[in-house]
């Protein structure tokens, strides 16, 4: 347990984020510059992807509440109705 709190901790330092960012900047400006720009898309697509994933997740649950909702208070309704 101590150590997934320290690797957790230590993850969200942000030198440590900043890192990856510079690197990932640097290799898609001279990929860029030397004209080749699929590299470039593939990571504009990944970060679309995290970014809309967890939208999607969130109506989803959204969606299924709601659905399950309705279909308790039918039931609810047509068992009042019967007795």
């Amino acid at each position: 347990m101590k150590k997934a709190l320290a690797f957790a901790s230590l993850s969200m330092i942000p030198f440590i984020n900043w890192a990856q960012c510079a690197m990932c900047r640097t290799q898609i400006k001279n990929n860029v510059s030397a004209g080749e720009t699929s590299m470039a898309e593939g990571l504009n697509n990944g970060i679309m992807f995290l970014f809309f994933t967890p939208y999607i997740v969130v109506f989803v649950l959204i969606f299924l509440w709601y659905k399950n909702s309705k279909t308790n208070k039918s039931v609810s309704f047509i068992k009042r109705i019967k007795s």
